[in-house]
């Protein structure tokens, strides 16, 4: 697969080739790894290691302190909870998902041009970023019930949302199994999915994905256009 990397990023750079991709490379779809394998040979190995290094260690405890100056509701509270929790989480995702979506609420959807259609939450944003699946069920199922495109997302396989045992990338229907069984792992690699297949990102989840991309994996930075809600973010955590 290394030796035909040159030719599969000229092909999902493509637009009128991009959709056929799985169909000349079918192994994405049945071999973990390879996503991290492109990413690697995109941006190298310290790009590729960042924020499984940085997340835990520097954004993690930040992002849980900022979320306490925003206005509470019920999921919020739920959500920083289960993200400060050190037992297993009963109700919701585990603490190392629940920490990712607080960066969400602090980041929510921006609206849509002057009028703000179509404008939404940050928990209904929530469904473009990961969704869950009950063990056993088919993921063939879930992806025939896709009735229109949409970004790539996680679709996390367990018996509870705090006890998944797979991953997947969902992408035009497709399904590729994730090398990484814990949640921080999984995000990694869709963030990396993005780069590999020349895909933009969800428009509701652009700022939250713009601030990893800078922020924490540090691509594109001082390039990038930014809102200035990342940039106050930013000083704030990073200052």
């Amino acid at each position: 697969m290394k030796t035909t990397f040159i030719y599969r990023q000229a092909m999902v750079n493509d637009k009128s080739k991009a959709a056929d991709v799985f169909l000349v490379f079918p192994r994405f779809l049945d071999t973990p790894g390879l996503i991290e394998q492109d990413f690697r040979l995109l941006f190298g190995e310290a790009t590729a290691n960042t924020f499984l290094e940085r997340w835990p260690t520097t954004f993690r405890a930040r992002v849980i302190k900022e979320s306490h100056g925003l206005v509470p509701t019920t999921e919020l509270l739920d959500l920083m909870r289960n993200a400060e929790s050190t037992a297993e989480v009963e109700n919701g995702w585990d603490s190392d998902m629940s920490a990712i979506l607080l960066l969400l609420h602090l980041l929510p959807p921006s609206a849509q041009g002057r009028k703000r259609p179509g404008k939404i939450s940050a928990s209904q944003a929530v469904d473009q970023l990961i969704r869950f699946q009950k063990a056993g069920t088919s993921v063939q199922q879930h992806l025939d019930n896709i009735t229109q495109s949409s970004q790539p997302y996680l679709l996390a396989q367990g018996s509870t949302r705090s006890s998944i045992h797979s991953y997947f990338i969902v992408i035009d229907k497709h399904a590729l199994p994730c090398k990484a069984t814990g949640s921080v792992g999984a995000f990694d690699e869709l963030i990396k999915a993005h780069y590999v297949f020349g895909t933009s990102y969800s428009f509701s989840l652009s700022s939250f994905f713009t601030f990893v991309q800078t922020n924490i994996y540090n691509i594109d930075m001082g390039e990038t256009k930014e809102t200035p809600r990342i940039a106050e973010l930013r000083a704030r955590m990073l200052h």
